[in-house]
């Protein structure tokens, strides 16, 4: 029962040796519940948060005082995303905010081959661009010239989690790296492909930003990345939710073997594309929801292990020619 002055919220579970670490990414990605006391579990700092995540559960908070409410927003970096055209919302919200610089509305969904969508300015500074820092590596991200989701920080983290030292990494669908640079922390050598110039642009000046020296930058169609790239990949990154499937013969091509395939993709039922991947070689998939992400719409990965196709070489991947 929840106690009077208490509340009910989802939670994230952090062990207090890293409890700080997870609440400043807490606060960055605008997660974070201010209006309840986080508190402790034994070894545990549970933190409120204001909606599921994977890997939350339940637990009672007590409230803090009240403070005037803000309107719904999304934060990337300095800039606040509104769901609403609510100019005096917006300028609400930086006064609240010191360390947002602008306010912004998006006029439209993502669209167009570029995967960009378009802003009004609400307050603040008159920009789409800002620095966005997500489990210490920095992106220098436009929101009107390249997707970007701080909402799948949580779920990159995942992935780098189960990359084994010394893969071969493609992201197929890269925009400004986000997936790339986060999984080259563990890989040997990550591709980070994109169509759209402008993403291959913060792409390249996030790799010098960070430092990184394993991961190539590489403008290109994606439907071209058999003809480009050589041999096969132990894991790729299939980050196009509005429409993956035609790219999966693409995917199981540069995929060797035992390799993994994660496909990002927006459905409205469980199970939504596993017929289109079962026309693959596949050895296991597994569908897991990470967000809501529309009135009955949400976002999906399915985590694909690929299969021997019949005639091919056990130890190498290659077709055997009679």
């Amino acid at each position: 029962m929840v106690e009077e002055g208490s509340r009910e919220q989802w939670a994230v579970r952090a062990p207090r040796t890293v409890a700080e670490a997870v609440r400043q990414g807490l606060v960055q990605h605008g997660t974070l519940d201010t209006s309840l006391r986080p508190r402790q579990e034994e070894d545990f700092v549970l933190f409120p948060v204001l909606e599921w995540q994977e890997g939350t559960s339940r637990a009672t908070f007590i409230q803090l005082r009240l403070i005037p409410s803000l309107p719904s927003h999304e934060m990337v970096g300095g800039i606040a995303l509104l769901q609403e055209e609510d100019y005096s919302g917006a300028a609400r919200i930086l006064a609240a905010r010191p360390s947002l610089h602008t306010a912004l509305f998006a006029e439209s969904d993502v669209e167009g081959e570029f995967r960009t969508r378009r802003f009004t300015v609400l307050a603040g500074r008159p920009t789409t661009a800002t620095t966005h820092i997500e489990y210490g590596i920095r992106f220098r991200i436009d929101l009107s010239k390249a997707y970007f989701s701080p909402r799948l920080a949580t779920e990159r983290q995942r992935l780098l989690s189960t990359v084994i030292s010394g893969e071969r990494v493609l992201d197929m669908f890269a925009g400004a790296g986000p997936f790339a640079l986060t999984l080259a922390r563990q890989a040997s050598w990550v591709v980070a492909a994109d169509l759209n110039p402008a993403a291959v642009r913060l792409m390249r000046e996030n790799i010098l930003l960070n430092r990184t020296a394993n991961v190539l930058p590489v403008l290109a169609d994606a439907a071209c990345l058999p003809d480009i790239l050589p041999g096969r990949f132990d894991r790729i990154v299939m980050n196009l939710p509005l429409n993956p499937v035609p790219f999966l013969p693409i995917a199981f091509n540069l995929c060797r073997p035992g390799g993994l395939i994660h496909c990002y993709v927006l459905v409205q039922e469980e199970g939504e594309i596993l017929e289109a991947i079962h026309r693959h070689p596949v050895q296991h998939v597994m569908e897991r929801y990470i967000r809501s992400y529309s009135a009955g719409r949400w976002h999906a990965v399915y985590d694909i292990t690929v299969g021997r196709e019949e005639g091919q070489d056990r130890a190498t991947g290659a077709n055997l020619v009679p």
